[in-house]
């Protein structure tokens, strides 16, 4: 299945295949002479990468090591330097292969690389699957800030195979399923209600269609989150917060952006929410440090002034804008 995005000279299609990591090379279209940098994490497995470089004559694979900690100026100071000493020009190329931490490594190296090289994602979590590989958005952290720095830098093309889910553990397919249950709440109803059935694995294909096919429309009406896309940050705002506050590898993104959520969310919602995010095992609850959540709320990239966009969800599939202030939020904690 293509699933085309329509960004004028910058659109691009998604590719959702079985068995699409093998046809990389076919896939990606990326001219014979070309070389490409691919980049991955310590916790993809291998092989990953070596059956995409197995495409290119002319490929280097950058490891970095796993986890949010690695998404700072060093890694990515390292990944250019590799590209500056292999002497890549403007006509080649980095692929991603990997998760959302991957994947913004990677497309910010290209977007800063020269001024910009072309740049293609091969997410391989249900997180980066749904989510982060499509839309442009790429980042690093600074300090305890989640993309603070990061640049609007779309791929040439976005490859999903369904199939490299099998080596995930339960805890990461949770992870991913928090940002389609957040998608299903705002846009979707019907895709919300998979998460409410026992048997909502069986339909893990539809429920990365429908989720890409949302972010599709939001970004293809505000590319730059000057508005709409704005949305995709339900649960996200208290979500970093939390994400901040925590110990390091306590709680994933997903979850973060789980027990996020539930603030923002009406009684009605906040109920048919909290049965989804038990249903796919995702936490509904948490001890955290008030102050820590409090600081990383004052920081929130988000904000205009003194007041941040929260999304809120009074019925499923649907939302609403509403300006607060980090004191706002705090007291809805």
């Amino acid at each position: 299945m293509i699933i085309p995005l329509d960004l004028g000279k910058d659109s691009y299609d998604i590719v959702l295949e079985r068995g699409a990591l093998k046809k990389a090379g076919e896939l990606l279209g990326i001219e014979k002479g070309r070389r490409v940098l691919i980049v991955t994490d310590s916790g993809v497995p291998r092989r990953y990468a070596d059956t995409v470089a197995e495409c290119f004559s002319g490929s280097h694979i950058f490891v970095f090591p796993q986890g949010e900690k690695s998404k700072n100026f060093d890694t990515y100071k390292k990944i250019c330097e590799t590209l500056m000493d292999a002497s890549f020009t403007r006509k080649d190329a980095v692929i991603a292969v990997g998760g959302g931490v991957a994947g913004d490594m990677a497309g910010f190296a290209a977007a800063t690389y020269m001024r910009g090289i072309d740049f293609y994602n091969i997410p391989t979590t249900l997180l980066s699957q749904v989510d982060s590989s499509i839309g442009g958005k790429t980042a690093i952290d600074l300090g305890k800030i989640k993309n603070i720095i990061g640049a609007f830098y779309q791929p040439k093309k976005v490859i999903i195979d369904p199939d490299v889910l099998g080596t995930l553990p339960e805890r990461q397919v949770a992870n991913g399923l928090a940002e389609s249950i957040k998608m299903g709440a705002n846009f979707d109803k019907e895709l919300f209600e998979i998460f409410l059935n026992d048997d909502y694995m069986q339909h893990i294909e539809e429920i990365i269609e429908r989720s890409l096919k949302v972010k599709r429309y939001v970004v293809q009406q505000d590319e730059k989150e000057q508005g709409l896309r704005k949305v995709l940050n339900f649960g996200h705002t208290i979500g970093h917060g939390i994400e901040a506050s925590a110990e390091y590898g306590e709680l994933y993104h997903g979850e973060c952006v789980a027990l996020g959520m539930l603030p923002m969310c009406s009684e009605n919602v906040r109920e048919q929410m909290i049965k989804a995010l038990h249903n796919v095992g995702l936490p509904t609850e948490y001890k955290y440090d008030k102050e820590k959540v409090y600081e990383a709320l004052c920081h929130d990239k988000k904000s205009a002034g003194k007041s941040i966009t929260a999304v809120k969800c009074d019925e499923i599939g649907t939302f609403k804008f509403e300006e607060m202030t980090a004191e706002e939020l705090g007291k809805l904690l």
